[in-house]
């Protein structure tokens, strides 16, 4: 007896659309993801008021790329269709958008609204000039090319800036130049794929489609938070640079001073001389002409102080118009030196004009001893102070040394400038 036939096989019905199963669910994902940050980032911004570090202009890539991906939902599959042009424009407006917002994030200021509105009505006429030229497939060719090109530059730049703009976020920039390259990768690839078998290439059953859109979930879940994560730590490195500094001149405060010397003080053989600066009669600028007056003498002063000590001394303000100047490394004739720099720079500065009154002032200035510890930074702090309390027993506009017994004679008081200058 003949053996029973074993009954045929039937085909799995959902072997064949496994791939577009999935990728179709990884591009719902991805829509998902866009849009639901893209409200995030517009809300950040909103809190960040007038420093929005482009949040903004990372809502409206979001935004777009988002609309784009629910447009090839919708449009099924590759080919000619309007939606098929706007979601190509949509999705180098995102491109534009995400790299305004870098500028935006370093301080470089950017338009947004009209580069995307040109670029989104330019790549439109691009597109419908390449379709009918070369057909459908070189329309995505061009996009990928253009994705590729874009990705590349975006890191290109980024770890150029690791030298410049970026150098306080070096991990972070590192990472996302990372990131990026793989998507430019991908791009390279599905290019080449175009190029080697059309269309098909595109098809949400095709592997490659699943890696591609797989990745891009990654980034979209990934990238979006990291964002978040590098405003805070902006805002936070915001203030406390800002807890270290004085509002008016924007120079260190004693906090900013202390911090900044203890990195310094950490490195062998470091050693280092204060110089104490007080303004002399600063109290009659104010009884003269204001407050916001003396508020413009002070911050002249200090562009003085700047212009006068080396780029590795640190300026601080200590309060009211007494300033210090730490000068690591400086021996004795050195801070001589400067001391009698500043006090000359400062007494031939026109500070302000006042309906046509030059206001110029004089400064008195103390030297401690060398210091090399917090501990003996104290013992610094108080030379400096007796002998700027000297200084200004013995006429003011003058040098003293910490150590009483050398005393550098002082400058004088000469004329000032011509008679309508007035002398502070």
């Amino acid at each position: 007896m003949a053996a029973a036939r074993a009954p045929a096989a039937h085909p799995d019905p959902c072997s064949d659309c496994k791939h577009p199963m999935i990728a179709t669910l990884l591009v719902g994902m991805l829509c998902v993801y866009l849009l639901s940050f893209a409200v995030m980032f517009l809300l950040i911004g909103r809190r960040l008021g007038a420093g929005k570090m482009g949040m903004d202009a990372f809502a409206v890539g979001n935004l777009a790329l988002g609309i784009a991906y629910v447009l090839q939902l919708l449009e099924g599959p590759a080919g000619w269709s309007w939606m098929g042009v706007v979601n190509h424009s949509l999705t180098l407006c995102a491109l534009l958008a995400y790299s305004v917002g870098g500028l935006r994030f370093f301080g470089r200021q950017a338009p947004l609204l009209w580069p995307l509105a040109a670029l989104a009505l330019g790549y439109a006429l691009v597109q419908i000039t390449v379709e009918w030229a070369l057909g459908p497939v070189a329309r995505y060719v061009v996009l990928a090319a253009m994705c590729a090109l874009c990705f590349a530059g975006m890191v290109v730049v980024l770890l150029a800036g690791l030298r410049t703009f970026a150098r306080d976020l070096r991990g972070e920039v590192l990472l996302f130049a990372t990131l990026i390259s793989g998507i430019c990768v991908l791009n390279v690839l599905k290019l080449v794929k175009l190029l080697a078998g059309g269309l098909p290439a595109l098809g949400m059953d095709d592997q490659f489609q699943v890696v591609f859109y797989v990745y891009m979930c990654s980034l979209a879940t990934v990238i979006p938070p990291f964002i978040v994560w590098v405003v805070l730590r902006r805002l936070t490195d915001k203030l406390r640079d800002m807890a270290a500094r004085d509002p008016l001149t924007q120079l260190l405060n004693r906090r900013g001073l202390t911090e900044a010397l203890d990195a310094r003080l950490r490195r062998p053989n470091a050693g280092a001389r204060l110089l104490l600066i007080d303004v002399d009669h600063f109290k009659h600028v104010n009884d003269r002409y204001g407050h916001h007056a003396g508020d413009a003498v002070l911050c002249a002063i200090v562009d003085v102080l700047r212009g006068a000590v080396g780029t590795d001394d640190l300026l601080c303000r200590m309060g009211g118009e007494e300033f210090a100047a730490v000068c690591p490394g400086a021996d004795a004739a050195t801070a001589l030196r400067l001391a009698e720099h500043i006090r000359i720079a400062v007494a031939s500065t026109v500070l302000l004009q006042v309906a046509g009154e030059a206001v110029r002032c004089t400064v008195t200035v103390g030297i401690s001893r060398c210091f090399d510890d917090d501990a003996s930074l104290v013992g610094a702090m108080q030379d400096a102070d007796a002998a700027l309390y000297r200084g200004k027993n013995a006429g003011r506009n003058r040098v003293e040394w910490g150590d009483a017994t050398a005393r550098v004679p002082a400058g004088g008081e000469g004329a000032l400038g011509a008679q309508s200058a007035v002398e502070c």
